[in-house]
């Protein structure tokens, strides 16, 4: 499985806003993604302009799949300029298998 974790640092005015649309992005791919397996959302209560994603999918392609969705394709355009900065990695899950 692939596993991709991200760390956002969202402009503190757009804080709300970006969970928001965040969070949609995230149900649309674990509702219309058969290749996603996983996308949790989190965030650190004592920061709210820090989200933090996990998301698991059945393989690389099923991820570069996600990344053609119209849903991530919106979701890149509206909040991406909230973004002051982001951290993304990516590993290979092997346990549990």
């Amino acid at each position: 499985m692939y596993v991709v974790t991200v760390m956002f640092h969202v402009k503190p005015e757009f804080a709300k806003l970006f969970r928001e649309q965040m969070i949609a992005n995230a149900r649309m791919s674990r509702g219309a993604e058969p290749g996603c397996l996983q996308f949790d959302v989190c965030t650190d209560p004592m920061h709210e302009d820090r989200i933090f994603l996990y998301e698991v999918y059945a393989n690389r392609v099923a991820f570069d799949a996600h990344l053609l969705t119209a849903h991530y394709k919106m979701f890149e355009k509206t909040a991406g300029p909230w973004v002051a900065a982001k951290d993304v990695r990516t590993y290979e899950r092997i346990d549990p298998t």
